[in-house]
């Protein structure tokens, strides 16, 4: 499925990449491109963000990043967030190695134990959805390939 944009309709819609004709008037598609949702204008079919409104492309497909990788460092170093490094999600992953820093430093603490417990707790839910094929990259696109 595509996202292909009528001039007459002035709207997106979704259609299978063979779409010859707009499906709401009649009107012929042009072979080639690819068209922003937002503004309408033709784009690069590779291209991330349309140049005439700066409206970020839809990504379609799968992650190029390794389940297996992914799942061996959330395994060994998840508490961390070594998987979220790899998968490019630096803002969670930092968050992440913080908590669980935070929670070494301060484990002579009582606070210190729960914050690695909820790093630990964190990383679980990420193995799992790293199991099920549900985690994302940075790209919103799904890590399944094995």
């Amino acid at each position: 499925m595509g996202v292909l944009w009528c001039p007459v309709e002035e709207d997106a819609w979704d259609s299978s990449p063979a779409a010859e004709f707009c499906t709401s008037c009649g009107v012929r598609v042009p072979k080639g491109n690819s068209f922003c949702y937002i503004c309408g204008a033709a784009t690069r079919p590779e291209a991330e963000v349309c140049t005439s409104c700066g409206a970020r492309l839809v990504q379609v497909g799968v992650s190029d990043k390794s389940r297996t990788s992914a799942l061996l460092l959330c395994i060994f170093l998840g508490t961390f967030g070594a998987h979220r490094f790899y998968l490019g999600l630096t803002g969670t992953a930092v968050a992440q190695l913080v908590l669980m820093v935070v929670g070494i430093a301060t484990s002579w603490l009582i606070v210190g134990i729960f914050l690695m417990a909820g790093a630990g707790i964190w990383a679980l839910v990420d193995m799992i959805m790293i199991i099920a094929g549900t985690l994302a990259d940075v790209n919103g696109r799904p890590v399944t390939t094995w």
